[in-house]
């Protein structure tokens, strides 16, 4: 018997990127791999030298971010000084980076962390991102991008999306603001 009532359209969810869906796996993959390091080098050094290798991570991080960041700020203070812009270059980034991966507790994480403190890798990180971002950045411009950036829609009352764009006209006065007898047509 039926009741006369709709049923509701049904509704498709949105694609989840593969960094969406890979990420979650990823980082729990990294760190049961953390932990177990951490009870491996535990057993065969004992704990105390995990704990101070993680203390001494800890602190080198630290050092390692209060460094990179005077040395970002006062590049910016010469640069407003002298009127420009900053130099480009990830390195105080990267060095900030690398001192964040020293205070994460872990072996892998500190090793990381330490790798992005030498600067042959510095640079090659550097160059990497760039070009990735150029990449993006062109496919954006050939409307690419993906779901980053979405149309505008309108939805109805009736629960239909209409999608479209604004497109605004100033090839004349302002609505009212010309004679009593010269006002533009509206444009839809």
């Amino acid at each position: 018997m039926t009741t006369g009532a709709q049923t509701p359209p049904q509704t498709t969810r949105p694609r989840r990127s593969r960094l969406g869906r890979y990420l979650p796996l990823g980082i729990a993959a990294w760190l049961v791999l953390e932990v177990w390091l951490l009870t491996v080098v535990a057993g065969a050094a004992g704990g105390m030298t995990v704990f101070l290798l993680l203390v001494a991570g800890l602190v080198a991080g630290a050092v390692v971010i209060k460094r990179a960041g005077r040395r970002a700020f006062q590049s910016l203070n010469e640069a407003i000084q002298r009127g420009g812009s900053p130099e480009r270059g990830g390195g105080n980034g990267l060095m900030m980076l690398g001192g964040l991966l020293l205070m994460i507790p872990g072996l892998i994480s500190d090793a990381l962390g330490l790798l992005l403190l030498l600067r042959p890798v510095q640079k090659a990180v550097s160059r990497l991102t760039e070009r990735t971002l150029d990449r993006k950045l062109r496919a954006s411009a050939a409307g690419t991008l993906g779901d980053v950036f979405q149309q505008a829609r309108m939805h109805r009352p009736d629960g239909k999306v209409v999608q479209g764009e604004v497109i605004v006209r100033n090839d004349g006065p302002e609505r009212g603001d010309g004679p009593a007898g010269e006002r533009p047509p509206l444009t839809r």
